[in-house]
């Protein structure tokens, strides 16, 4: 049955939210405070160790909200539609996919790049992005202000020549992000868009894992985990049409 709750520029109260690539500390982060605004989340994963630590941790921070998780292929189309539609058939309603699936490969000069690099990065990076998108535009068109969320990377505006395989990646889900945005503008009409989807742009993260093994370390221009899911949970409070189809950066544009 479906339940009220989870508008723009409101509580997220009784919202139903996704979070893809959720076993991670940013992960962690966004389903702790998504859960405190009082959403329903549900993380996925590939690895189901590090997927059900981190919401048991995120379960625990939050209070003992409601978060779960749920082992998922999201390169399996079919299984990230599955996911898509067990959610909103025991939820009644999708209000929102956070798309935090990430990793990095380099190289030392752009005549050093493998091409294997790409290969690995288009599965992660873009064929995720694809296939979230696709399962769950249906079910975020028709929530009062469905949200589909990308973290990117400012190297996607600025490549650099060791990073040209990461830098394309990252690129090309943003592109099919802001095309997932103007399906949603298009949607609506002669009418204000109810969802939209947009692409957070930070630089590079950090937590506290990382400032301890690294006390010395200034991190200049990254972003930490707690802030972006700031970031994330904001989306909620503005209009669609403030958010669709924009980058919103949360480090120095390059």
């Amino acid at each position: 049955m479906t339940e009220t709750g989870g508008t723009a520029g409101g509580t997220l109260a009784g919202s139903v939210i996704a979070v893809a690539g959720a076993g991670g500390p940013a992960g962690r982060a966004t389903l702790q405070r998504l859960a405190r605004a009082g959403a329903r989340v549900i993380g996925a994963d590939a690895h189901p160790e590090r997927l059900a630590e981190a919401v048991d941790l995120a379960r625990f921070d939050a209070g003992g909200a409601v978060i779960t998780g749920d082992v998922v292929d999201l390169l399996d189309l079919s299984a990230t539609k599955e996911w898509a539609g067990r959610i909103e058939k025991e939820h009644g309603r999708v209000d929102g996919m956070v798309h935090l699936v990430g990793g990095w490969r380099g190289s030392a000069s752009f005549p050093e790049t493998d091409l294997a690099d790409w290969d690995f990065l288009e599965k992660l990076l873009i064929r995720t992005v694809q296939h979230t998108s696709l399962a769950f535009h249906d079910a975020l068109l028709a929530a009062p202000a469905g949200r589909y969320v990308l973290i990117s990377a400012a190297g996607a505006t600025k490549p650099t020549a060791g990073n040209a395989a990461y830098a394309a990646a990252k690129a090309a889900a943003e592109a099919w992000t802001l095309a997932l945005g103007d399906s949603f503008r298009k949607a609506a009409g002669e009418q204000a868009p109810t969802a939209a989807a947009t692409v957070l742009v930070i630089k590079a993260l950090v937590h506290d894992a990382m400032r301890k093994e690294r006390p010395n370390a200034k991190f200049a221009g990254f972003t930490d985990v707690t802030e972006l899911a700031d970031a994330v949970a904001d989306v909620w409070s503005r209009p669609a049409e403030e958010v669709n189809g924009t980058r919103q950066w949360l480090t120095p544009r390059p």
